[in-house]
């Protein structure tokens, strides 16, 4: 691909976005575009073709979203899919309208139904019933990828959707109330290490199985992607392997040092209980992840100590 294409990293202050960011920094990209929320609301469809018009964008990575965990996912659905729809629909409409030559919308693994055999296969989507926890975002997110190839098949658009499984990494969200289990365990490990305390509560029973991938390997996938000849589809991006809470929550008290019990509140929900990825596809094409999970969780902490320490400090100091 031409180092001077315009790309659009939507949501490029995000985790997914930041990631995309560096990468295309790393391969020598020079025109990457970005606008912050202040001066470009993807919600509004006005403000989005007018940016298409004037902004003559050759690639869209498509990053932006409201995302969260469990709690903010079940006390927040209308927020989740309405914001989601008008981001989506906004700017892969206005993608088409103003002849981007290719576009990559990141979904997410919680679009297979809640019962899938394992490993999820792309093929098994809409086959039975969604978890109910995440539905409404779930719900969006099977909008964006039907639209990428709605338009595909009408207008011939070049638009490819990726389906990360559970991510991690720098710039993550560590807000106890809205923030995906790997992040949330890192910060009450480390308050819990500040604290001296001798347990740590950790929500569910910690038997579901989750596989886990380094936003920095994500962001690689995407570039492979955009950079191939791969005009379409639905691809999976994961590791290949699982573990259960238990044994995250484990490695996490491990790298950060807190070695007190772990206490799993089963009253609290555990969501889907597996949900490993198959990762064939793309295995098939070239692609794999690189970065061991107990690595990658080092490197994120240490990222948590560099940029978000001054979080935890005031809830250890309350």
């Amino acid at each position: 691909m031409d180092k001077n294409a315009r790309i659009f990293v939507a949501g490029h202050r995000g985790m997914v976005g930041s990631a995309l960011v560096r990468r295309l920094e790393r391969a020598g990209y020079c025109n990457i575009v970005t606008r912050t929320r202040a001066h470009l609301d993807l919600t509004d469809q006005g403000g989005v073709n007018l940016f298409f018009e004037e902004a003559h964008i050759d690639v869209v990575l498509l990053a932006a979203a409201r995302v969260g965990g469990i709690h903010a996912n079940s006390t927040m659905p209308a927020s989740f899919i309405y914001e989601n729809l008008a981001i989506e629909t906004n700017v892969i409409h206005a993608a088409s309208r103003w002849n981007v030559s290719k576009l990559v919308f990141f979904g997410s693994s919680c679009i297979y139904p809640k019962a899938c055999p394992q490993p999820i296969k792309e093929e098994y989507l809409l086959t039975s019933a969604l978890e109910p926890t995440n539905e409404a975002y779930a719900i969006a997110k099977i909008a964006g990828l039907k639209m990428c190839e709605a338009y595909n098949r009408q207008y011939g658009t070049k638009f490819v959707s990726l389906m990360p499984t559970n991510l991690y990494g720098p710039n993550d969200n560590y807000d106890l109330q809205s923030s995906h289990v790997l992040p949330a365990l890192i910060r009450k490990a480390h308050e819990a290490k500040a604290r001296g305390e001798r347990s740590l509560a950790v929500w569910g029973s910690g038997t579901p199985r989750r596989e886990f991938l380094h936003v920095d390997d994500l962001a690689d996938a995407a570039a492979f992607v955009m950079e191939s000849s791969v005009v379409d589809g639905v691809f999976n991006v994961g590791v290949g392997e699982d573990l259960t809470i238990r044994d995250l929550a484990q490695m996490v008290c491990r790298v950060v040092g807190f070695e007190g019990e772990l206490v799993f509140d089963a009253t609290k929900p555990d969501g889907t209980p597996r949900k490993l990825l198959d990762v064939s596809k793309l295995g098939q094409m070239g692609w794999t992840a690189s970065i061991p999970l107990e690595e990658g969780i080092r490197a994120t902490y240490a990222d948590f100590l560099e940029h978000h320490a001054a979080l935890s400090q005031t809830a250890v100091a309350v």
